[in-house]
C-alpha cells in the first residue's frame, strides 16, 4: 500500500514542477496538498485522488504534444521528450490505477463503521 501512495506523491510532485515551471502557483499548491488526502480515510477521497491522477495524465498529454508541435516547426529533435514525458503520462496513470486496487478499497471504505 505505500508503494501505491509513493507513487501518487511522485506523480503530484512532477506535477507541482510542471506548474511551478509555468508560475501557476495555485496549481503547484493543489499539486503539493492533493497527497494529504491519504490521511482522510473515507472512499471519496480515494476516488477524488484517482480522477486527480488522470486529469493529470491528461494535462501531460496536452504539454506532451504541445511540445512536440512547438519542436517540430521549429525543427529541433522531439522524440527523446516524448520518450520522457510518455513514462510521466504512464507512471501518473500507473498511479491512478494502483489506486483502485483491493488493498486501497479496503483501506478506505465508504463509512467509518466495520
Amino acid at each position: 500500500m505505500n508503494l501505491r501512495r509513493g507513487l501518487f506523491v511522485l506523480a503530484a510532485a512532477l506535477l507541482a514542477a510542471h506548474f511551478f515551471r509555468a508560475a501557476n502557483w495555485s496549481l503547484v499548491a493543489l499539486s503539493l496538498v492533493a497527497p494529504l488526502l491519504f490521511f482522510c480515510r473515507r472512499r471519496w477521497s480515494l476516488i477524488l485522488l484517482q480522477l486527480g491522477a488522470y486529469c493529470a495524465s491528461a494535462s501531460w498529454l496536452a504539454a506532451t504534444l504541445s511540445l512536440v508541435q512547438m519542436r517540430q516547426q521549429s525543427g529541433q529533435p522531439w522524440s527523446v521528450a516524448v520518450l520522457i514525458l510518455g513514462a510521466v503520462i504512464l507512471v501518473t496513470l500507473l498511479a491512478g490505477w494502483l489506486l483502485n486496487s483491493r488493498c486501497m478499497l479496503e483501506a478506505y471504505p465508504w463509512s467509518l463503521e466495520r
